[in-house]
């Protein structure tokens, strides 16, 4: 008899037990996989990024017009507005409903290198954090001003899009083959879509 058993949730239970109680976790109903896509893909974009020196970051990106740090940036600016956005359709008020437009991502990029990495670092926990909280009906409440999300759920494959793409667009050394195979795939069938997402 073959074994059908669920890796994902096998290493999810182990979590569970080595972390014991009072620990948060995902609700059941939330999209495993693709969080599991964003969250390894949070985690590429930021090993390239600190991959790079300080002075790295002025220089061109792989998009076109685009420098390192307009790249980085958006990143941030996308994982703010995913969370305000998730923040306000669970019928909460975010403490602080920050600019994620044109506007302020010219501004973010001029941010002193150690602000900007710190930047990108505090918004991608913040919508982890955003992320977890969530209850099982909460995933499936409609979303609204990101482009291509209807859905809550939707924001987590298209934040892994963004990022397995992104980090690829430092362009020091990041391959889209380093993702995982499906979301590889979902990437082929709209992959200039999820660079133009990373834009808030």
């Amino acid at each position: 008899m073959t074994d059908r058993r669920d890796p994902l949730e096998d290493a999810r239970a182990a979590l569970r037990a080595r972390q014991g109680p009072g620990a948060r976790y995902d609700a059941a109903a939330a999209p495993a996989v693709p969080l599991q896509w964003a969250r390894l893909g949070r985690a590429y974009f930021s090993r390239k990024l600190n991959e790079l020196a300080d002075a790295d970051l002025d220089a061109p990106s792989a998009r076109p017009g685009w420098s390192r740090r307009r790249l980085v940036a958006a990143s941030a600016l996308q994982a703010r507005a995913f969370a305000q956005a998730i923040t306000l359709a669970a019928g909460k008020v975010p403490d602080e409903i920050a600019d994620t437009d044109e506007a302020a991502l010219d501004l973010a990029e001029t941010l002193p290198v150690r602000a900007l990495r710190h930047l990108a670092s505090h918004a991608d926990v913040h919508l982890d954090v955003v992320w977890r909280d969530l209850t099982d009906g909460q995933w499936d409440l409609a979303v609204a001003g990101l482009p291509g999300a209807g859905l809550v759920r939707d924001t987590a494959v298209l934040r892994a899009q963004a990022l397995w793409t992104g980090a690829v667009d430092l362009a020091n050394g990041g391959r889209l083959r380093d993702a995982p195979a499906a979301l590889r795939d979902s990437l082929a069938h709209g992959g200039e879509g999820a660079r133009v997402r990373l834009s808030p």
